[in-house]
């Protein structure tokens, strides 16, 4: 199977996740609502658990899309670098969300005096601050991914007749485009 159709398929999971989960924890903020805080913190210990699969898959797709002739190496490159340092913010993202998930489901062997423990607020400030940068670095990640296929400098083409021509990775390209013929 190629990896590159699996990566293709799966990416989207810690990215969708990452998003949810930090708004609902922002949300769990505003609200304070245990259902809020409990989808907040379990969306984002799934972000973390898909991360490592996107990550392993996105490695192997390398090797057969830098066999296209349409890709860089320098686009490749950054994407994998921004894709390893998000894999690591969402690692330890899921971790922190896994621990205030168990604690907060915990919630109801405290005493009724304590039940605003499950959520205290130096954890509720981890866990949202932590969603914030999982959520920007995935979407930073996702941006870098543009110029593996949609604006590859390999396949910019004449623009239509009335809009002005742009080059949108200058300098990037460093093999020269096949020939077409006129």
């Amino acid at each position: 199977m190629d990896m590159a159709y699996v990566h293709t398929a799966i990416n989207h999971f810690p990215i969708i996740l990452a998003m949810l989960g930090a708004a609902a924890a922002i949300a769990s903020l505003v609200w304070r609502r245990r259902a809020v805080w409990l989808y907040a913190v379990a969306t984002l210990t799934l972000a973390g658990l898909s991360v490592y699969p996107v990550r392993w898959t996105g490695h192997q797709a390398e090797h057969s899309m830098e066999d296209m002739w349409y890709v860089t190496r320098d686009a490749i490159h950054d994407h994998e670098e921004a894709g390893d340092r998000a894999m690591w913010v969402l690692l330890a993202v899921g971790l922190v969300s896994a621990y205030a998930w168990w604690r907060a489901a915990r919630y109801r062997e405290l005493s009724h005096s304590r039940r605003d423990e499950y959520a205290p607020t130096w954890l509720r400030a981890v866990v949202v601050l932590g969603g914030l940068a999982a959520a920007g670095m995935v979407s930073y990640t996702a941006r870098l991914s543009d110029p593996i296929l949609h604006y590859s400098p390999r396949l910019q083409h004449p623009p239509a007749p009335g809009i002005p021509a742009t080059v949108r990775n200058p300098g990037a390209d460093t093999l020269p485009l096949p020939a077409v013929a006129p």
